[in-house]
């Protein structure tokens, strides 16, 4: 082996470790072909780095940091070698290059990336805002997953968006009282509005039947959008379509959580144990 290659292995092992250090990606990286784990560890690292950026650190210097996270990615896709010091963009270089992935899905997290960073995220006006909030904070995701699998039509791109869209929801019903604490509401001010007593409970943090009523709303809301994403896994094959249905069914089992506790998302933050994601994995690999 090359001296050249041993760095890109080494750059690779690091975005594995990085990976490994958030307990979500063991399971979900055990269904996907081992050819590509080591690429979804470095499109993850990639991720986790941006998102890092925008929450920790001196707020003035966030936007300059994830200005120059841009400028290692174009870097990294001229020229994995230009990067050759960052283990996590010459892994990402190498994996855009080998399997052909268009650059502007990453350039779509870093946007989101900053809207986060410069505060834009504190409030939600409309649904329609919050979904295109999802469009470049999820979103892209499943689309460099299809990429890596060698998808790159429109139709499956759709169903792809419906899925990170719904999980992206999902994780925000979940994470009210913790995105409260960074100063971030993405419950639409326009549906706080309509459900009376609603913005008391957030001011409170305690639950109100408006709340609740609202919360319910939110729920259905997002597994409407399960429901028409899920329709991927019969476009897809092999573990990927294991790997589909398990995140969704995920996301629904979590959307359950929130209905099982009264949509009370304030005094305990509503989570799968490990025992419901074994129940999940052993269920996808039962069916195949």
């Amino acid at each position: 082996m090359t001296a050249a290659a041993a760095q890109v292995d080494r750059a690779y092992a690091e975005c594995v470790r990085i990976a490994r250090h958030y307990e979500n990606f063991p399971i979900g990286s055990f269904l996907l072909p081992r050819r590509l784990r080591r690429d979804l560890a470095a499109v993850y690292a990639f991720a986790r780095g941006g998102d890092d950026l925008a929450d920790e650190g001196d707020p003035a210097g966030r936007l300059a940091a994830l200005a120059a996270y841009e400028e290692r990615l174009i870097a990294c896709v001229a020229d994995p070698a230009a990067v050759v010091g960052d283990p996590v963009f010459l892994a990402l270089g190498h994996t855009i290059a080998k399997h052909d992935l268009g650059i502007e899905p990453f350039r779509d997290l870093i946007t989101a990336f900053r809207r986060d960073a410069a505060g834009e995220t504190r409030t939600m006006p409309t649904f329609a805002d919050l979904v295109e909030y999802c469009r470049c904070s999820a979103n892209p995701v499943g689309r460099i997953v299809l990429g890596l699998f060698g998808y790159r039509d429109p139709e499956r791109q759709a169903r792809s968006d419906e899925i990170c869209t719904a999980l992206q929801l999902t994780n925000c019903w979940q994470d009210v009282a913790g995105d409260l604490e960074r100063d971030r509401v993405y419950l639409p001010q326009e549906d706080l509005d309509r459900f009376a007593g609603s913005r008391d409970a957030l001011s409170s943090g305690r639950l109100t039947p408006g709340f609740a009523a609202l919360m319910a709303f939110e729920v259905e809301r997002a597994r409407s959008w399960f429901a028409r994403g899920l329709g991927l896994a019969a476009l897809v094959h092999g573990r990927l379509r294991r790997e589909v249905r398990l995140f969704a069914h995920g996301g629904l089992a979590v959307l359950a959580r929130i209905e099982a506790a009264g949509y009370d998302v304030f005094t305990q933050r509503p989570t799968l144990r490990r025992a419901d994601l074994l129940r999940l994995v052993l269920r996808e690999v039962w069916a195949a």
